[in-house]
């Protein structure tokens, strides 16, 4: 996957006329089954970017290639197999899952979308996933709400993986979790990507973690790049 000269700014004012510029000309490439870090202070736009390179939000200029192709210009039937590939990983985990829904029913529907329709098969590929994660089958029947932070960001991780995704990128997924926790999901996430040969880009303004989770570092200042 590639970034090319991507720059993003956001409209502001009453009639949104104006832009207010957040970052410029950055480039980048996610090698297979590495760590891109990307750093920097608070508002300097690493969340933005990582959500460009998801395709959530579009660059106002510059181009992401995965496989070749400006994700932006895909058809629609590849654009729904991007948006299975690439994942983005939040730092609220409870927030990103629904609150009304039980474990199960929340990767049970991701099962469905990926076309495992058969109850047996779909449990399997759960099975599977509640491995990866460390996670047991009794948490299948809670709600997110009744899960520890650490267990809900497993959680998250194993919607994801369930998509069989080939990069995720990790908005400071260890934040809101204690520092014990956070080194567990750390670990976690190191051993799903060696086994799983996933590429990461992993966004943080924390830069030991940074440093122990990446192969590549970036560290966007004042709005521009600055590898090291």
């Amino acid at each position: 996957m590639e970034v090319q000269e991507v720059s993003k700014a956001f409209k502001y004012g009453l009639a949104k006329r104006k832009d207010r510029p957040v970052f410029e000309n950055i480039s980048l490439s996610i090698p297979s089954g590495g760590t891109v870090g990307i750093t920097g202070k608070s508002g300097i736009g690493k969340t933005s970017l990582g959500k460009i390179i998801a395709g959530i939000i579009p660059p106002s200029k510059g181009r992401v290639l995965y496989k070749g192709r400006d994700i932006f210009k895909l058809p629609k039937g590849e654009w729904s197999t991007f948006r299975t590939k690439v994942q983005m990983m939040f730092q609220d985990p409870e927030g990103a899952l629904n609150p009304m829904k039980n474990i199960y029913r929340q990767f049970n529907a991701v099962c469905r979308l990926m076309g495992a329709t058969h109850k047996d098969q779909a449990f399997k590929r759960i099975q599977d996933v509640l491995d990866q994660t460390g996670l047991s089958d009794e948490i299948l029947s809670r709600f997110p709400q009744q899960l520890s932070g650490g267990q809900n960001q497993r959680v998250a991780l194993g919607r994801i993986l369930l998509l069989k995704p080939e990069i995720i990128i990790l908005d400071e997924p260890t934040s809101a979790l204690d520092i014990s926790v956070q080194a567990q999901i750390l670990h976690l996430l190191k051993k799903i990507q060696k086994e799983n040969r996933i590429s990461y880009i992993y966004i943080s303004h924390n830069k030991k973690l940074i440093e122990f989770m990446s192969d590549t570092i970036f560290s966007m200042n004042k709005g521009e790049e600055d590898s090291y």
